[in-house]
């Protein structure tokens, strides 16, 4: 079975917290009162019926909820190492979080040469915000990576089924690497 490490990324506030709880099925509740994360929280979880290709399979999920604090950039080197993909979070309705995101895009994803298919942007609505699930106005090299609407009220098992079809994607990935390394040492 893979062993998948994400990296939940985006500024202070924006819900990492809550939607790394929901996906790894860790706390029931949903608007608890909010404790900003220090340095990182790494939830361990398997997800099951990823499609990675033609066929279903299972993973075993490793997902970093990183702090959206710039005090613990000086750990951000760490938290990538051997990272396979990177969800950048953030509340499209704080109009700051649309700026900051290119800086985490940098920080996280050009830095280590992701590709598309290894990053999620996460819209992510909070509670009574009224989800607008029209595409934000973002920098150009965002607008590259594929968007999800994420209202853990209103549509969780959604949230759910567009994550899981992200990791299904970065499955197919480290498989189809995984194998070009082994033609590799065979030729």
């Amino acid at each position: 079975m893979f062993k998948v490490k994400i990296l939940l990324i985006g500024p202070s506030e924006c819900g990492k917290t809550a939607l790394a709880n929901f996906l790894s099925d860790t706390t029931e509740s949903i608007g608890a009162d909010y404790s900003p994360t220090q340095g990182v929280r790494i939830l361990e979880f398997e997800s099951h019926n990823l499609h990675n290709g033609n066929k279903s399979s299972s993973c075993d999920v490793e997902l970093w909820d990183c702090a959206g604090d710039f005090k613990f950039e000086s750990c951000w080197p760490a938290l990538m190492k051997d990272s396979n993909g990177v969800a950048v979070v953030f509340n499209p309705d704080v109009p700051s979080h649309l700026k900051e995101i290119e800086t985490w895009y940098s920080a996280f994803i050009s830095s280590q040469g992701l590709l598309e298919g290894q990053c999620l942007l996460i819209a992510h609505h909070k509670p009574g915000s009224g989800a607008d699930t029209n595409r934000p106005s973002l920098a150009p090299q965002l607008n590259k990576l594929p968007l999800i609407h994420s209202n853990l009220e209103e549509e969780p098992e959604e949230v759910r089924q567009e994550f899981n079809k992200y990791l299904g994607k970065v499955m197919r990935m480290l498989s189809e690497s995984q194998e070009r390394e082994e033609m590799s040492i065979i030729t």
